[in-house]
């Protein structure tokens, strides 16, 4: 490995860039969840070898799940290198950022220092999309999961439509709170916010049309309609 960090992008479509056999570990999505695992599933602490082999292989014997944890993390090592993956007495492991740059990680790291152009720059869709392990303690971690990092990624672009409208600079401010408003999917006080942004920075056509995205959003995914209160507010912007 060369003394740049690997380059694992969780973020989207998973992606790795250098290492070898990256092609192995894409391929296989219980190996790629093994990775993500390791680098958020409890940040900052070791993960057990125990809870790894309930998590992954709940239908094997001890015996069986161990000897599965073991290929996999071999070939996990083949690719982002011997190094990255480090044990502590030997039932615990964890991933080495010395030798593995994460994008999740990195963005969990900006939204923390309050750097959420950066943040803003990584979330580039739903963490491991399309990713099927075929684990299913891993699907669930992996739901929850992906809700954190999308409602993160929208404060992310809401703070940034804040701080673009308070620099009057409103186009900006504009594109962000359109993007939080689609990140929140359903949430409704996140998109009536947007609108009021949109239409103070006289979008009112737009605030509209966020309007009839997040009624659709909730008649296809809730089977409702919007609240009373999103509904007067797009009836106040139309009379207007």
């Amino acid at each position: 490995m060369s003394d740049t960090p690997l380059r694992v992008r969780l973020f989207g479509v998973p992606t790795v860039e250098g290492g070898t056999a990256a092609h192995e570990l894409l391929a296989q999505p219980k190996r790629l969840a093994l990775l993500a695992f390791l680098a958020l599933g409890r940040p900052g602490a070791w993960v057990r070898r125990d809870q790894l082999t309930a998590m992954f292989w709940p239908e094997h014997d001890e015996a069986h799940a161990r000897s599965a944890l073991r290929k996999a993390l071999y070939a996990v090592r083949r690719v982002i290198g011997a190094h990255a993956v480090v044990s502590r007495g030997g039932e615990e492991l964890g991933l080495d950022a010395a030798h593995v740059w994460v994008d999740a990680v990195a963005f969990d790291a900006a939204i923390a220092g309050g750097r959420y152009a950066e943040a803003q720059a990584l979330y580039t869709g739903p963490l491991l999309d399309g990713v099927h392990a075929d684990a299913p303690g891993f699907d669930e971690w992996l739901t929850v999961a992906r809700r954190r990092f999308r409602e993160e990624a929208v404060v992310c672009e809401w703070a940034l439509a804040q701080s673009h409208e308070r620099a009057e600079a409103l186009t900006l401010a504009a594109r962000h709170a359109r993007r939080a408003a689609r990140l929140a999917d359903t949430d409704e006080r996140t998109v009536r916010n947007a609108m009021l942004l949109l239409e103070r920075a006289g979008d009112r056509a737009g605030a509209l049309a966020l309007y009839e995205e997040c009624r659709d959003r909730l008649r296809r995914e809730l089977d409702v309609e919007p609240s009373t209160e999103t509904r007067a507010l797009a009836d106040a912007m139309r009379r207007k």
